[in-house]
């Protein structure tokens, strides 16, 4: 599963991207997790407010971190 943590590299965007590799470990999920910085690119997936996570092409969460729990939900439905 492929997922992408869109921000500019900022405290919150940072905690988000722990906190998924975190939650794969944990689920022993097989993802290949990036980060996307670059502004343009985050705006053409539609993503407006920092943090945002998307999983397999789906915006799963936007301007928040998420929790750990809502994380391992995430990889269990992906």
């Amino acid at each position: 599963m492929k997922i992408e943590v869109l921000g500019p590299g900022c405290p919150k965007c940072k905690k988000t991207e722990e906190v998924l590799r975190e939650a794969a470990r944990e689920t022993r999920a097989d993802v290949e997790l990036t980060h996307v910085t670059d502004i343009a690119t985050i705006s053409e997936r539609g993503v407006f407010m920092t943090p945002g996570v998307v999983i397999d092409e789906e915006i799963v969460s936007e301007g928040k971190v998420p929790t750990a729990e809502q994380a391992r939900e995430w990889l269990r439905r992906a």
